[in-house]
């Protein structure tokens, strides 16, 4: 992990309030491990707002690191202002990483969801033949093809580009079985969604859970997901509840429970 002042060498609007974001950060870079990880960013070093956001890496090429956000509030509207030559604090690489989507008898299903799909687009650079599912609720949030003969496969809520509905509509399209892998990231109520359909299809799934966090390091508390411990004891905390930033953000889908 390192704290790095870092130079942004491209910031652009890529599909409607989503943004692609380069920046120069060898540290980091050099220290990263694989797709999963994240970075907790500093967008302004300033009292008013002193809160670090998260974001997914969405690739990591030479000492460049690159992610993709949309912009929710204050503070990502003002990382959308950025310039070429600004530069920003980053505390990172953090987090686990996605796992054996890269074996030879893995066929994996990548699936984003919002902006959960920077992750699941750093996995797909490196995989062989993987099918991929991206979510979003109108055709402007998209930036890709809809190409279902190259097994990209694009869903919007409102009907208006690909498969009418959410990603689990598509998967209704896709090929399933015993060496299939869910690998995804996004909102929580799909990752619960994909957590059942993982357990209806008796396949694995791991899951990069999306978490509001202050630190990023496990001090503040405030990204804990329940742990799946049917038999933990009420007094034990650290059996009953886990920390997204130290203990994923990547989770196989039966150690966790949403909700």
């Amino acid at each position: 992990m390192n704290i790095e002042n870092v130079t942004i060498s491209s910031n652009e609007e890529i599909a409607m309030n989503i943004w692609r974001m380069s920046m120069s950060a060898p540290k980091i870079a050099a220290a990263y491990i694989g797709p999963g990880q994240f970075i907790n960013i500093l967008p302004n070093d300033n009292w008013e707002h002193p809160i670090r956001r998260p974001m997914s890496i969405a690739s990591v090429k030479g000492d460049r690191v690159e992610i993709i956000y949309k912009i929710f509030g204050n503070m990502t509207e003002k990382l959308s202002r950025k310039n070429v030559g600004n530069t920003m604090n980053i505390l990172g690489p953090l987090g686990n990483v996605f796992t054996d989507w890269d074996k030879k008898e893995v066929e994996p299903i990548l699936i984003g969801g919002g902006v959960g799909l920077a992750p699941i687009l750093n996995v797909y650079e490196s995989c062989r033949n993987p099918i991929m599912i991206i979510g979003a609720r109108t055709a402007s949030e998209h930036f890709m093809e809809h190409d279902p003969k190259n097994n990209i496969y694009l869903t919007t809520d409102d009907g208006s580009m690909g498969i009418a509905g959410n990603v689990l509509k598509a998967m209704d399209e896709v090929n399933v079985n015993k060496n299939s892998i869910i690998f995804a990231c996004g909102p929580e109520p799909m990752l619960h969604a994909l957590q059942s359909y993982a357990n209806d299809k008796n396949i694995r799934a791991q899951l990069s859970v999306e978490s509001y966090m202050g630190c990023g390091v496990g001090l503040c508390q405030g990204c804990v997901i329940n742990r799946k411990n049917g038999h933990v004891q009420k007094h034990s905390y650290h059996e009953k509840y886990s920390l997204v930033c130290l203990d994923g953000p990547v989770y196989e889908s039966s150690e966790v429970t949403f909700g």
